[in-house]
């Protein structure tokens, strides 16, 4: 089977599908990708079901030649994407035909873009799931020469609705749900936490955002390692917070202040160094139905046609 040859990886490359679950108890990490909410719409915007392989592109410069006709999207971070020189619009899908260059060049907003083609990319599976996680080990970053295969589909492209096309600020409120440590935080602390105006750190990473600002002073007592959740904010003894992400470790013992809302993740996972965060609490209940409101929302956007 052929597909693209990558001409050039860029940053940082590599394969995610929906992640690798069921496996925490083996040490592994599910992976998967930082900003769900754009690798959903590139599969839906080449009619693939949720979940098929795309490739994650860390801050930009991708570029493949395309040797199969089919169609392909670019997702997520506002960077430039050209097809043979030509500019092309990034949130819709667009043909292309063998000898075809695609060219993703720097992001000037975000942190990640997706790149998914009809029928999606041919993964190497291990257990189960295609999503590359490289400190454990399992998958690859993209290299040049390499071969990304796929089929060869013709499906009429689709773009999204202007209106809906996530933005990306550089000032972000996270949502939290509180964990059940949240109480052990003196009054003080949580006020400092939930008032406080935080930076991204150069050291974030696909394992956990690493926030500068307000140090948030943990509990005394000891406590009993146990298993992270995705979003988890966790505050190490420096009192400087870190949200975990998709590569986090499975297991940790650093207090928890509780846990950022799923449906907000991927505005934290598009944040650039530098960025400002901020804290709002949202109760268990009121995070439920806010998550199947949004799916409801999602699933009932109507796919525009592709100029």
């Amino acid at each position: 089977m052929s597909g693209f040859g990558v001409i050039d990886p860029g940053i940082l490359s590599q394969f995610q599908d929906a992640g690798r679950f069921g496996y925490h108890a083996m040490g592994l990490t599910t992976g998967g990708p930082v900003d769900g909410e754009a690798f959903y719409w590139a599969n839906r915007l080449v009619g693939n079901q949720p979940g098929e392989t795309v490739i994650e592109v860390a801050v930009g410069g991708l570029k493949l030649e395309s040797e199969v006709a089919t169609s392909i999207v670019v997702t997520g971070a506002v960077l430039p994407l050209t097809i043979n020189g030509h500019t092309k619009a990034l949130w819709q899908s667009h043909r292309v035909a063998p000898g075809d260059v695609v060219d993703l060049r720097y992001a000037e907003r975000g942190m990640r873009a997706y790149v998914a083609t009809a029928g999606g990319f041919t993964g190497r599976p291990v257990l189960g799931s295609t999503a590359t996680v490289l400190r454990e080990g399992i998958g690859e970053a993209l290299v040049p020469g390499q071969i990304l295969e796929c089929a060869a589909i013709d499906r009429a492209p689709g773009a999204l609705p202007l209106e809906c096309v996530p933005r990306y600020e550089d000032e972000v409120p996270l949502r939290m749900v509180p964990g059940y440590q949240f109480d052990r935080f003196s009054h003080e602390s949580r006020e400092k936490f939930l008032g406080g105006l935080y930076t991204v750190s150069n050291r974030s990473d696909r394992m956990g955002i690493c926030l500068e600002g307000p140090a948030v002073e943990a509990p005394s007592e000891g406590l009993l390692s146990e298993g992270i959740c995705l979003g988890a904010v966790q505050v190490p003894p420096d009192g400087q917070p870190i949200v975990l992400m998709n590569d986090r470790q499975t297991i940790g013992g650093y207090p928890k202040l509780g846990s950022v809302l799923s449906a907000d993740l991927w505005k934290l996972g598009q944040c650039r160094p530098g960025s400002r965060i901020r804290f709002e609490t949202l109760a268990l209940e009121k995070a439920v139905e806010v998550l199947q409101m949004g799916r409801e929302a999602r699933e009932a956007v109507e796919l525009k046609e592709s100029r």
